[in-house]
């Protein structure tokens, strides 16, 4: 499963300059906001949470 440390960080940082909660992003994508955390966090590294992480990226266009 390819690492994808650099995106969490990066969508990480685009929810902070952007005031966007992970109860937003949560609801948004329709996931637990515990899960949610743990992805974004590295807690939780399956496929499920890096598919989310990759839909963010895009949806979102962070670079």
């Amino acid at each position: 499963m390819p690492n994808i440390a650099n995106g969490r960080q990066k969508v990480l940082e685009y929810m902070k300059e952007n005031n966007i909660s992970v109860t937003d992003l949560a609801v948004a994508y329709g996931v637990k906001k515990q899960d949610l955390s743990s992805y974004l966090n590295g807690k939780l590294d399956n496929v499920k949470g890096n598919q989310i992480i990759l839909r963010i990226i895009s949806d979102y266009r962070i670079r």
